[in-house]
């Protein structure tokens, strides 16, 4: 890893839903949890993978490439106009994409230098020093809570919730502004018990609001074209009506909760 060369998967332009307004989101390989329901499956290696092309399944095609950091700037850079127009800006994720830190950390750096607001979709999971390092060139952080209970976290995806929380609190404490959210997902975490754990959970940490994302099945087909088992393969695709049961729990528990992201300024601390 390096300041000036990155491994990224995608550059998705005209994103409305990973931040504020028209964004550019940025996708960055390496995830240190393993989420069995993760839609970028091939993020969590860090080194490129070989995937079947979806045309062609004889064919098979590296999932990323290296990025140089101006390369980079200058794609992002591309949308400028509409940035500024919508409120929006560029959004890292991945994966987890401080796990390419220095990289991703030194485009942050040189994004905010033109201007342009910065967020982050982070599942937390990184040393404090880390994450302390990207907050200071950041404009918002987005965050899932994936689960409120620390031994169903850590046996769901493969870590423990003590050090999102941790950066989650530095986060707070530096006054930036959150976007929480809760992947609400059949058999892990969709119980009415467990939206009212989630709420005494959030306000714990200091939120007051949460986005909830149904489970979905966006991701499927890239275990196929990797080849690769899918432990949620047959199972159904969440709707709004499904969960909003659970949304209604959360409410009653005092935690503000809707299906879409807060409107721009929001934040999920309290004020």
């Amino acid at each position: 890893m390096s300041e000036t060369e990155g491994r990224v998967f995608n550059i998705q332009k005209f994103s409305i839903h990973d931040g504020p307004g028209i964004r550019t989101v940025v996708f960055l390989k390496g995830c240190p949890l393993s989420c069995s329901w993760c839609s970028n499956p091939n993020s969590r290696k860090l080194k490129p993978v070989m995937m079947r092309d979806a045309n062609d399944p004889n064919v098979f095609n590296e999932d990323s490439r290296e990025y140089r950091l101006e390369e980079v700037v200058r794609v992002c850079l591309q949308d400028e106009p509409f940035y500024e127009e919508s409120g929006g800006g560029v959004t890292l994720s991945g994966g987890e994409p401080l796990v390419q830190h220095r990289f991703a950390t030194a485009l942050l750096r040189e994004l905010r230098a033109h201007g342009i607001h910065t967020a982050v979709e982070t599942t937390g999971y990184v040393a404090n020093a880390i994450f302390a390092k990207a907050l200071k060139h950041l404009d918002l952080v987005i965050m899932d809570v994936k689960h409120h209970d620390f031994d169903a976290h850590k046996r769901w995806t493969g870590v423990g919730s003590d050090l999102p929380l941790s950066n989650l609190k530095q986060a707070i404490e530096a006054g930036t502004p959150i976007w929480a959210r809760i992947p609400v997902i059949p058999g892990v975490n969709n119980t009415l018990d467990d939206a009212t754990a989630f709420a005494e959970h959030l306000q714990r940490q200091g939120l007051r609001q949460v986005q909830l994302l149904p489970f979905h099945q966006y991701g499927e087909r890239k275990y196929e074209l990797l080849g690769w088992d899918y432990a949620f393969h047959d199972v159904p695709t969440l709707h709004e009506e499904d969960v909003e049961g659970f949304r209604q729990a959360l409410e009653a528990a005092g935690i503000k909760a809707s299906f879409e992201p807060p409107g721009p300024g929001g934040s999920a601390v309290a004020s």
